[in-house]
């Protein structure tokens, strides 16, 4: 079993704006750096230091991030 068959695809995001979730899948070959908050509108970025909005707000760190945690960012 290698790292890759072990990642978790789906993440939930929650807005720091009003609280709002929702479980997303996870892009597996690109990062996403924006979001729009499905509750409230709210447009979210990566928080600084985060490669993307699922390692700033989710409850699950993005694939690159799964497979490579030392790595700087996934991008």
């Amino acid at each position: 079993m290698t790292a890759e068959d072990s990642v978790q695809l789906l993440s939930t995001i929650r807005c720091p704006r009003c609280g709002g979730e929702r479980e997303e899948q996870m892009p597996t070959d690109a990062c996403q750096f924006f979001y729009q908050c499905t509750h409230c509108g709210e447009v979210l970025r990566p928080l600084s230091g985060d490669c993307c909005v699922f390692c700033s707000y989710g409850t699950v760190v993005c694939p690159s991030m799964q497979t490579q945690p030392d790595q700087k960012g996934c991008c």
